[in-house]
């Protein structure tokens, strides 16, 4: 099971970040900007829960909310998060260890409407006894959504945790299959 509550720290980083929040179907949505690209999209029950997480992630960073740099992203992301595109136009930046960003590969690799165990990620990484880590490197997932975490399920196909929640994960897994 994936802990969730307390995001997972990035190295440190002092740069500034801007960010803005939005509403989705699935809750709020902060996404939140750098210098190289989108470095968060955190999904929340709140813009407060959201502004925490992105404090913790980024505890070094200088954070601006910013809606006018933000307009165009928050609006392609809420888009994508709701299932009203499939596709997200935006450069990215996913800061993770080199163990992190290949597991992020991996899931990007499992089609919309499938699903992946922690132990067939592994495998696919080359990893196989590296499942636990792989269900870490899934909660230290900067991008919800963009980097479907949410496809990844224990081996007997149940829902696991999620550290955005369960019920996001199943709503997200449930529109997907309806697709």
């Amino acid at each position: 099971m994936i802990p969730r509550g307390r995001a997972h720290k990035v190295p440190p980083m002092n740069t500034h970040i801007h960010f803005d929040i939005g509403s989705s179907t699935l809750g709020h949505v902060l996404v939140a900007l750098n210098d190289k690209g989108i470095c968060a999209i955190l999904p929340g029950d709140s813009p407060r829960a959201v502004l925490r997480e992105l404090r913790e992630r980024f505890p070094s960073a200088r954070l601006e909310q910013d809606a006018v740099r933000l307009a165009g992203a928050l609006a392609q992301v809420i888009a994508f998060v709701d299932g009203r595109s499939a596709t997200l136009g935006l450069q990215l930046d996913a800061t993770g260890t080199v163990f992190q960003q290949r597991v992020w590969r991996a899931l990007r690799a499992i089609p919309p409407g499938k699903t992946a165990s922690y132990a067939d990620i592994a495998r696919r990484i080359d990893a196989p006894k590296s499942f636990r880590a792989v269900a870490q490197a899934c909660g230290a997932n900067p991008l919800a959504i963009v980097i479907p975490c949410h496809r990844v399920v224990r081996n007997d196909g149940a829902l696991s945790g999620y550290r955005w929640g369960v019920a996001r994960k199943r709503a997200l897994l449930d529109r997907e299959a309806n697709r």
